[in-house]
């Protein structure tokens, strides 16, 4: 049984150092806080893709007192726990891929940035013009200004075996 206990506290200080360093990214002056608005960016670049409304719930739930901030402290055990039960998992990575060939209907292998942001801030549950700019950021080859979404894909995709 000693085994079985080493092994979860493994997991769990794994997804702890997980966690920590998604939420140290974004912890632009070191104080174990970070702005609201990041906790969705936050939450993605662990590999769970909430709904508007999930996340949501997960910021009502760790927000405190609608400061416009979010503790390390408090942000920690709800986001252990929506890793363990294994909630809001992200798309497979073949499907993504698919979107994003869906979109590239002459074959290029990349998008435009204008072509991807119509996409994204028109269609379905639009992206706000801050997302947008966040996911540009990542997603766009800084020397051709180009999204060569293989590998944007294979970015936003982490190992999601624990």
């Amino acid at each position: 049984m000693a085994e079985d206990k080493d092994s979860a506290e493994a997991i769990v200080s794994e997804v702890h150092k997980k966690i920590s360093a998604a939420f140290e990214a974004f912890d632009h002056e070191s104080n174990r806080t970070v702005d609201v608005r990041e906790i969705g960016t936050i939450i993605r670049s662990l590999g769970c893709f909430p709904t508007e409304a999930e996340l949501h719930d997960v910021i009502a739930e760790v927000e405190e007192d609608r400061t416009g901030y979010i503790h390390f402290e408090r942000f920690l055990p709800t986001m252990t726990k929506v890793l363990l039960e294994r909630k809001f998992r992200p798309i497979p990575e073949d499907l993504l891929l698919q979107a994003f060939e869906v979109l590239d209907q002459q074959k290029k292998g990349h998008l435009e940035p204008e072509e991807l942001a119509k996409y994204m801030t028109q269609e379905g549950e639009p992206f706000t013009q801050q997302e947008m700019e966040e996911m540009l950021s990542a997603a766009i080859d800084p020397e051709k200004n180009l999204i060569y979404y293989k590998d944007f894909v294979s970015m936003m995709t982490i190992d999601t075996d624990m």
